[in-house]
């Protein structure tokens, strides 16, 4: 009796690449105590938005901060900051040149690999 059918398969995928970036970021934000809390310790906030060209950038900072970490000049290093939460990140013509198209956000959902 003849097969009815007969199927083959076979892939092979071989690929390279690297990213490389480097980043600096060197910036002072404001902060305002929101809660003090019965321990003493101060809970911080403070946002900061600066506008080149088409470009905004924004850095939130949040946490935790002791009292006696405070300097003479009313400032603390980061990383003093417990519970830290800085995000720092931007939108305008450059941050959508570096997104992917819609339709590449669509296919690496559809097709992730």
């Amino acid at each position: 009796m003849d097969e009815l059918a007969e199927a083959k398969s076979a892939s092979t995928f071989k690929g390279s690449g690297s990213i490389s970036r480097r980043d600096k970021l060197t910036l002072r934000v404001a902060a305002t105590v929101v809660e003090t809390l019965p321990n003493g310790v101060l809970h911080i906030q403070g946002t900061q938005e600066v506008r080149v060209n088409f470009e905004v950038r924004q850095l939130t900072v949040g946490g935790f901060v002791r009292p006696s970490d405070v300097d003479r000049h009313n400032e603390i290093a980061y990383d003093r900051i417990a519970g830290a939460r800085i995000s720092y990140g931007g939108r305008g013509q450059l941050s959508d040149v570096q997104q992917p198209r819609y339709g590449q956000q669509l296919a690496d959902i559809v097709l992730p690999y």
